[in-house]
């Protein structure tokens, strides 16, 4: 019997090979056949000759986190087929470029090869040298659509979906190999004992309602709609797309009646000048950002200071990578958490906001420019490579209602029932002052603005007890953002010992994390973190458990380590489930790691 809608699609070829169009559109096929599914482009910094992977989850349960190991895999790589061989399952399918020259006792036995004849099938499509190596991909694309059952009306759809803005001669060849190669499988499958593919996908009705987008084009739409209206940056991956795509949708939607721009947009020379221009923007009231990755946020720490004590609003958009230093810009991490937490020198503690899908990085957009508003201070919001550069099956966006939060800014008419305004004073007991915006009519408006040493009324002082004074207050303003920050989410019945602690992209595991534990019979609750500074429950959820997990995406345990900083004296088991390898978490080594651990826990 064939395993249906259950299965890892892998796709190995070489960078700058052409093959991205191809891998979406079987992924885009799936999904829209109504079957969850989940891609994950794992791609080298180069921009050709080095290997890649596009790895298609198909999970009728609705896991789209990545898994380790595949069950088919599509080889068209000379460099890597010996491991993508053995990474194989047991029982799983290599489809591979027969024209490769590799020794072909690496082939296992207990695999199903099949050896495709991709440069004789290409050279009678076509002459041209350049366009088939193009088309070669495409022909995988029609072998596995055969093989599998996918639905070739579907996916034809998608080729002309991506192929949209081409010529109709190149989709009329991109289609011709398609059918090519789907003409070879047929042919195949007449050849076979068992003329039935050993994985199949089957039609369901599980993705109505929902999208297939990345979260950087999110986040750009969220943008649009969370009031940004100035955007400076400098490129670095995987944050650009974010830029890019910003400019795109504001060309086409911050337009005023006569058809002026109502937005800008600027590449800067560095990353310090973006964030500097993103701050001078925030000073005038604009809803300004710029996004980057952690290279550019290590420039990025002297302003991020003069934000937090001079409390301008601004956000910055974290596209996190692996590091240190230049490290791996194609590979995804968490490990900007703590650095970024007290981002600059000095007593300084960031604001930080943790997307966990495309849905809350359009949701988070106008969130992190609200939070900045209110607490008058940069807000970071640390997304990931695998958030923001691949697809995701997310509902569909709701169109946002709330108003946007300005925070305390006094108007002329406000000014003209007070006395007197003071710019860093605390009048309400929250920590947080008033301020004026540039331009406002009315003599109590001006104020200085600085990052020096200050007083209440914005004056220059270097009184060891006035600087006391501010930096307690800031202090103050931090606990007030404890309850102006997103809320965690919680599945929590707080009858189990176990509780298990995530935040960002990690989310997309849990289910099937959750899911494995029950079935080794550990039953835990699971809280997703999306703010820091922690929002109360964090603390309620840490106290009504025995053992704490938290899984996260760095080698040091970051977040692990600020919820000890503030909790390890309420619960001191809190321990960590650690994957730093800068590819995508994956569910089983998640729920191996908990188990052993609470073997461990339950022997002592």
């Amino acid at each position: 019997m064939p395993i249906v809608n259950d299965f890892v699609l892998n796709v190995a070829t070489v960078n700058g090979s052409g093959s991205q169009s191809s891998n979406n559109i079987i992924l885009k096929t799936l999904f829209r056949m109504g079957i969850p599914v989940g891609g994950k482009n794992l791609f080298p910094s180069n921009i050709a000759g080095l290997p890649t992977w596009f790895s298609i989850r198909v999970s009728e349960k609705g896991y789209t986190g990545r898994k380790k190991d595949n069950d088919i895999t599509v080889a068209m790589n000379l460099q890597t087929i010996a491991q993508d061989i053995q990474e194989l399952k047991p029982q799983g399918v290599l489809i591979f470029n027969d024209d490769l020259k590799f020794d072909r006792i690496l082939l296992r036995k207990d695999t199903l090869n099949i050896p495709v004849p991709f440069r004789s099938i290409v050279d009678g499509l076509t002459k041209a040298i350049k366009l088939k190596k193009f088309l070669t991909n495409m022909v995988y694309v029609g072998v596995v659509a055969e093989l599998m059952g996918l639905d070739m009306k579907n996916l034809k759809t998608c080729a002309k979906d991506q192929f949209g803005n081409k010529n109709s001669s190149i989709l009329e060849d991109n289609m011709k190999a398609i059918d090519a190669g789907a003409a070879w499988a047929r042919e195949w499958l007449n050849t076979q004992d068992e003329a039935t593919f050993p994985y199949q996908v089957k039609a369901l009705n599980k993705t109505q309602g929902q999208i297939l987008i990345d979260g950087n084009t999110a986040a750009a739409l969220g943008l649009i709609y969370g009031g940004c209206t100035f955007v400076s940056w400098y490129p670095i991956t995987p944050s650009s797309s974010l830029a890019e795509a910003f400019s795109s949708f504001a060309e086409k939607y911050r337009q005023d009646e006569q058809g002026k721009n109502t937005y800008a947009v600027v590449q800067a020379e560095d990353e310090l000048s973006a964030i500097g221009m993103v701050l001078g923007a925030g000073w005038t009231g604009a809803r300004a950002m710029t996004a980057t990755s952690g290279p550019g946020i290590s420039l990025m720490s002297e302003f991020a200071g003069y934000s937090y004590y001079a409390e301008i609003p601004a956000v910055i958009w974290d596209i996190q990578r692996a590091g240190p230093s230049t490290g791996l810009p194609t590979r995804t991490s968490q490990g900007d958490i703590s650095f970024v937490a007290n981002l600059s020198h000095g007593d300084t503690k960031q604001v930080m906001l943790f997307p966990a899908s495309p849905s809350e990085c359009f949701e988070f957009a106008q969130t992190a420019f609200d939070v900045a508003d209110r607490l008058q201070t940069i807000v970071f919001v640390m997304s990931d490579l695998d958030l923001g550069m691949n697809f995701w099956m997310d509902k569909k966006f709701q169109y946002p209602t709330k108003a946007f939060d300005r925070g305390k800014t006094l108007s002329a008419s406000d000014l003209e029932k007070r006395k007197e305004f003071h710019r860093y004073e605390d009048s309400d007991g929250d920590g947080i002052p008033y301020r004026t915006l540039p331009g406002t009519q009315h003599p109590l408006a001006p104020f200085f603005t600085r990052g020096s040493g200050h007083d209440e009324k914005a004056r220059y002082t270097e009184s060891s007890e006035t600087y006391e004074r501010v930096l307690l207050r800031l202090k103050k303003k931090w606990e007030t953002a404890r309850q102006v920050v997103p809320a965690p989410i919680v599945h929590s019945s707080k009858d189990n010992e176990v509780g298990v602690i995530t935040y960002g992209s990690t989310d997309v595991i849990m289910k099937e994390v959750m899911d494995q534990l029950i079935a080794q019979d550990l039953q835990a609750d699971y809280l997703r973190i999306r703010a820091y500074p922690f929002h109360p429950d964090i603390q309620k959820f840490i106290q009504n458990h025995k053992r704490i997990y938290v899984v996260e995406q760095n080698r040091d345990g970051q977040m692990k380590g600020l919820l000890t900083q503030e909790y390890g004296a309420l619960n001191p088991n809190i321990h960590s489930v650690l994957h730093f390898d800068g590819l995508p978490i994956y569910a089983d080594a998640v729920c191996k790691n908990i188990q052993e651990q609470e073997k461990g826990a339950l022997h002592v």
